[in-house]
């Protein structure tokens, strides 16, 4: 059996960067090399594309350090032909280049702006090359929360209540102070209850979130908005829900298919045996591995793990979503489910809540990763 040629895109420009570095790890340990044959292309912070840089098959975070593609000695920019498609990725060899031969399809595995909000997509679009995960519009949509908001609205799915504020005209000498009373006044006319959360639009992996609790408190606002304003101009103020987030991995890897749902787990956060008012932030997401653990299936009870499956499905497919997309949803005490957000390249290392869930639902991750690819192919 011929193998199939896969260019798998890692690391970016985003701020997910590392995050992308260690799921692409997972990826390439994993990936069945009897039936593909993986060329790495990493994209370094400036967004320069390379190959033949660091093997990042031996990434991880076990010392701290947060991995980096970097262009080092041997490494090679990429170069790409539009006009040519699959036959159009190049290495640059000097003042020539060398074909990476016949390119079947593309794995993107970016998290983030620049990778997962349709950017990538739409050229690979313009190449007409076969890619794993969500179109253009829905990695659009659902890299910025308060479009996926707008859609899954639109479609009757319930959201949480919140406003979003365009912080490009606040005063950043201030850090915002200036404008406290302005967005508190905001806050009080949309009757939002406190706890609140106050987070970039646009950006993913808890960077920027901030949890504010004292009511009525406009410098402590300014403060959250002027932090999340350093990732994104657009930042949601959304009311914290009393209830637990439940997470569902979504699968659909043929065009037009039916959705598959995984069994839904649940994020636990030990460090809330010491800390009630603790959240799942960055440390406690990638850095710190006494912090939390998956649960899967969560547990709750059989028919609310069901109706969380089948709002997981009904949102995927609100947003125009193919591949596959990791739903994130409320589960509130009376059992209301209520959308989050939705990921459209989740976390993809091997404990990662995406494979994790399929695992527990009997799709074992290089399984999975074949779904995947195998789903694109012409």
């Amino acid at each position: 059996m011929t193998k199939k040629r896969i260019v798998v895109l890692y690391g970016g420009k985003a701020d997910e960067h590392p995050i992308s570095c260690i799921s692409v790890a997972s990826v390439l340990n994993a990936i069945d090399t009897e039936r593909f044959e993986p060329i790495p292309v990493g994209i370094t912070k400036n967004g320069s594309w390379i190959v033949d840089g660091e093997d990042p098959r031996g990434w991880n975070l076990d010392n701290g350090t947060l991995p980096e593609v970097k262009a080092v000695e041997g490494s090679r920019e990429v170069v790409l032909d539009i006009a040519l498609g699959q036959d159009g990725f190049f290495a640059k060899n000097g003042d020539s280049l060398e074909s990476f031969g016949h390119v079947d399809a593309v794995f993107p595995v970016l998290h983030g702006p620049f990778g997962e909000d349709g950017t990538v997509q739409g050229l690979l679009e313009m190449m007409n090359v076969p890619y794993v995960g969500c179109g253009v519009l829905a990695s659009a949509a659902c890299m910025d929360k308060h479009y996926t908001k707008v859609l899954l609205a639109a479609a009757g799915i319930p959201v949480a209540p919140g406003i979003t504020l365009d912080a490009r005209s606040y005063d950043k000498d201030s850090k915002f102070a200036a404008n406290g009373a302005d967005i508190l006044a905001q806050v009080q006319a949309a009757g939002l209850e406190y706890p609140l959360f106050v987070k970039p639009s646009r950006a993913g992996s808890s960077f920027g979130v901030t949890k504010v609790e004292t009511e009525n408190n406009a410098d402590e606002l300014a403060a959250a908005v002027f932090e999340a304003s350093k990732h994104d101009w657009r930042v949601l103020i959304e009311q914290g829900i009393n209830g637990r987030e439940i997470e569902c991995a979504v699968l659909a890897p043929k065009a037009g298919e039916q959705p598959r749902v995984s069994w839904p787990g649940e994020i636990v956060l030990d460090s809330r045996a010491t800390d009630e008012d603790s959240f799942y932030d960055f440390d406690s997401k990638y850095m710190d591995s006494s912090a939390s653990h998956v649960e899967v299936p969560a547990n709750l009870p059989a028919e609310t793990l069901e109706r969380v499956r089948q709002t997981a499905a009904k949102a995927f497919v609100a947003v125009d979503g193919m591949g596959l997309s990791r739903v994130d949803s409320f589960v509130t005490p009376d059992g209301g489910v209520m959308v989050n957000e939705i990921n459209t390249m989740p976390g993809f290392t091997s404990i990662s809540m995406y494979p994790k869930a399929w695992e527990a639902t009997g799709v074992g991750y290089s399984a999975l990763i074949t779904e995947l690819i195998e789903g694109i192919l012409r």
